[in-house]
This record gives C-alpha cells, structure tokens and sequence, in this order.
C-alpha cells in the first residue's frame, strides 16, 4: 500500500498542473519562452507503430543516441530544454510513452515489461544501436528495468530524482502526503501553487513566480489522461530493482536535488550504494523539479558524463532514422 501511494506521488504534480492549466485565469501574462528551434533536418516528429501501439516521438541532433524517459503520465514535452542543450552532441530521443501525451491509451493491463519493451522496439523501428538512457523519476525506474532487460543496449545510465522502489525506498514526510490529499480539492491557482511548493525550491518560487508558472504550464502541453495514468502507475507500482541493481554493468550518474520532497535525496544514495560503476551528483537546495530550476547545471553534469562514457569503439552506438 505505502509503495502504491509513493508512485501516486511520481505524477499527481503534473495532472494538477494539468487541470490547472486548463483554466483562462493561468495562462501566463506574457509570452512562453521560445521553443527550441533547430533546422528542419535536424528534427523528425513521427508517429510510429510499436507493438500494439501508436507512438509518437521525436528526433533531434546527430550522433550517439540518447534516449530521454519521461516519469509517470509525462509526454515528452517536458524535456525541450535538455532536447535544446542536448541535440548539438547527440541524437536525442524522445517519447510520449503508451498511455501518454500523443501516444495510444489502450485499456488492457500495463507492465513493466511493456514499457520497456516499447523503448525496444522503438530503437528498433529508429535502427538505432546501443543508446544513452537519461530517466527521470519513474523515468528513471523503467531505465533501469531497461538496462536490466536489455545490457547489451544501454552505453550508459542516467537516473534523475529516483528510485530502486520496493521496499527499500525512502518515503516522503507525512506532510507531503497530506498536502497531496488537500491539493486534489483547490481552487486551480492554488492547486498550481501547492504544486509548485513541491517541485521548487523557496527562492526559485518567490524570485520568479512567472517563471514557475510558465514552466508548469509548458511542461502538460499535453497532459496525461486519467485513464493512460492509472495503467502506467499500474504497471510501476511493483517495480523492485535493489537485490538486481549489482548486475548493472554500464557507467551510471545518479542526479537528484538535496530538498526534494517526492522521492528524497536518501533514494540517491541507496541507488548509488547498489550500482558498480557509479558518480553522484546532489544539487545543493533544489527539488523534484531541477530540470527545470536549475536545467543548465543539472545538463552540464550530464552532459560531462556523456562524454566521459562514449559508445565503446566498434559498438555501433549510431543510429539512422527512416
């Protein structure tokens, strides 16, 4: 039960956000930031059958691939920044995972297995070789299932505010899930505050209130539906990596903020203490939400590793995209 209600955690903040957004009264007073823009040749936005499934996904950059995992009901809008800082190195992936943003919903059962077996053939159909994983919060579960299921494929690992789950993870404070319970029944504006309170620190919402809305409403552009969001919480409800985690071979960086309050920094640290071949990064101060605070700290550390643990040579770590 108390590992049911941890993985509610992973993505309420942002169904919230979501409904939030849907408002007239949040949208923000200014203009969004621009998007990324990259030439045409360096960006392809197609929908693809995988499995039972249509996916969407896109392409950015050339290189070796990295492959970036959204956490529960996050389509694939949430990582333009890292997409912006990551796509002049590498070719980067992402998804809109089954049950999420532009992808398929199917009502059957979700498992882990078949999230990570949708990654799969995805990097099938894209005839993409052995990637870079980059997963955030639940992201970072199904990341390691993946490495787990498929070693031969993986270059290197990166896990962002996560957890082995199971029994081993650390909690949040009672407090946070009385505010998870109280937050369901605010007014938008405030259910969007409460929200933030969880995500950033203190003096990012107090200095750049604008900021942190405009984060919060582009990151559900296209938020998850009720249905896609219960199989996915579904199929990760079980997830259970510590007593497997020593079988991980590839180079892993575990990054996460020192204050965040949905999946504490002690999650790091248990992770780290089960993988082999392991570097930690804690960002001092920072929450659930630090790739968006702090987005170009948090990628240079990320990036400083990708390019420490390149594809081994002759490991065909390229991909072509059809």
């Amino acid at each position: 039960m108390q590992s049911e209600r941890l993985m509610g955690l992973f993505g309420w903040a942002s169904s919230v956000a979501a409904s939030a957004s849907g408002s007239a009264h949040l949208r923000p007073s200014g203009p969004l930031s621009p998007e990324p823009v990259l030439p045409k040749d360096e960006c392809i936005v197609p929908v693809a059958r995988v499995n039972d499934i249509n996916m969407y996904y896109e392409v950015h950059g050339r290189g070796e691939p990295l492959v970036l995992i959204s956490g529960l009901g996050g389509a694939s809008d949430m990582w333009w920044q890292q997409v912006e800082h990551f796509a002049p190195h590498y070719m980067v992936i992402t998804f809109d995972a089954r049950g999420t943003g532009r992808s398929d919903v199917p009502d059957i059962p979700y498992s882990m297995q078949m999230l990570v077996g949708d990654i799969a053939a995805l990097l099938d159909r894209l005839s993409v070789g052995p990637a870079h994983l980059y997963g955030l919060s639940m992201g970072g579960m199904v990341a390691q299932e993946f490495t787990l299921c498929y070693p031969g494929r993986v270059i290197s690992l990166v896990l962002g505010a996560t957890s082995c789950g199971g029994s081993h993870s650390v909690f949040p404070p009672d407090g946070v899930m009385l505010l998870l319970a109280e937050i369901q029944q605010l007014p938008p504006r405030q259910a969007m505050q409460a929200a933030a309170s969880l995500l950033f620190s203190q003096g990012f919402i107090d200095g750049q209130p604008t900021r942190v809305e405009e984060l919060m409403i582009r990151s559900i552009q296209a938020p998850p539906s009720p249905l896609g969001f219960r199989r996915q919480m579904e199929a990760t409800a079980g997830f259970d990596s510590y007593d497997r985690l020593p079988l991980v071979t590839v180079p892993a960086l575990l990054i996460a903020g020192t204050e965040d309050r949905l999946l504490p920094a002690e999650n790091t640290r248990i992770l780290a203490s089960r993988l082999p071949d392991v570097e930690v990064v804690l960002l001092e101060g920072l929450g659930h939400g630090y790739t968006w605070e702090a987005g170009e700290e948090a990628d240079r550390a990320v990036l400083d590793f990708l390019r420490r643990h390149p594809a081994p040579a002759g490991g065909n770590g390229t991909g072509t995209v059809h």
